[in-house]
């Protein structure tokens, strides 16, 4: 199938780097025009340069999610810039740590859920608000992880947020389908990306993970281009509340 995401706009949270690059980037291919936030302007301004060569517009802001007003400012921005916002792809995600339970303070766990579970709600709140008033319905798509599924030792408040941001698409399913507007998750299995390189260089971990997973590899993030603008397909009106795994069978396995 074929997705045309011309004359669409969609927002990518984290959209420099990683999954998130690779989602925004065949949303792109798709003809989608692309806002990438994030938190450092020079990667945001490589990969609007990367988007662009895909003949479509792209525009990048400064933006950490954990941040309430710079996600409105962000908003504000792509609409002037880009016209519209149709979907939006929350990307954004805190690395977590490897602490045991005990020695978690309350501080290191609100640094990873401010960012991989209240930013990921603060940007849909948003954002569904500009798709509303437009009233032409749209696309929401929460990427989670596999650690909503297994057992995240020592990395809890990452596994809590992934798994909340499940319960949360689906409560926007039910809620925005009035609105034309679709709500969906996706969880990536062991990918390639700056945010996983320590596990990705050890290589004891690598082993492991790999060794578990049944295409006997991890992702490149390029491998998430067409689930993202399967995601964002408009065309694509009667499938919300869905979380897709995209993990090379590991959590099957």
């Amino acid at each position: 199938m074929n997705h045309d995401l011309s004359g669409r706009v969609v927002v990518v949270t984290g959209g420099n780097s990683g999954i998130g690059l690779g989602m925004a980037e065949g949303c792109a291919k798709a003809g989608a025009d692309i806002s990438v936030w994030s938190r450092r302007a020079d990667r945001n301004d490589e990969a609007c340069e990367r988007l662009r060569a895909h003949g479509v517009r792209a525009a990048g802001f400064v933006c950490d999610v954990a941040d309430e007003e710079q996600i409105k400012a962000a908003c504000a921005g792509t609409v002037a810039a880009l016209g519209r916002m149709d979907s939006c792809v929350a990307s954004a995600g805190a690395p977590g740590y490897t602490t045991p339970l005990v020695d978690v303070t309350l501080e290191k766990w609100r640094s990873v859920t401010a960012v991989s579970l209240d930013g990921v709600f603060l940007t849909f709140r948003e954002v569904t608000r500009q798709i509303i008033e437009q009233g032409d319905g749209g696309a929401l798509v929460a990427v989670s992880s596999t650690s909503a599924i297994h057992g995240a030792q020592r990395n809890h408040a990452y596994a809590a947020s992934k798994t909340a941001l499940l319960g949360l698409t689906r409560a926007l399913a039910v809620e925005l389908a009035r609105y034309k507007i679709r709500a969906n998750a996706i969880l990536p299995g062991w990918t390639i990306t700056e945010m996983a390189s320590v596990g990705y260089e050890n290589d004891k971990f690598r082993n492991a993970t790999t060794s578990r997973t049944p295409v006997r590899r991890w992702a490149e993030p390029d491998e998430f281009e067409a689930v993202g603008a399967y995601l964002c397909d408009p065309s694509l009106t009667f499938h919300t509340g869905d979380s897709l795994t995209v993990d090379g069978g590991y959590t099957v396995f």
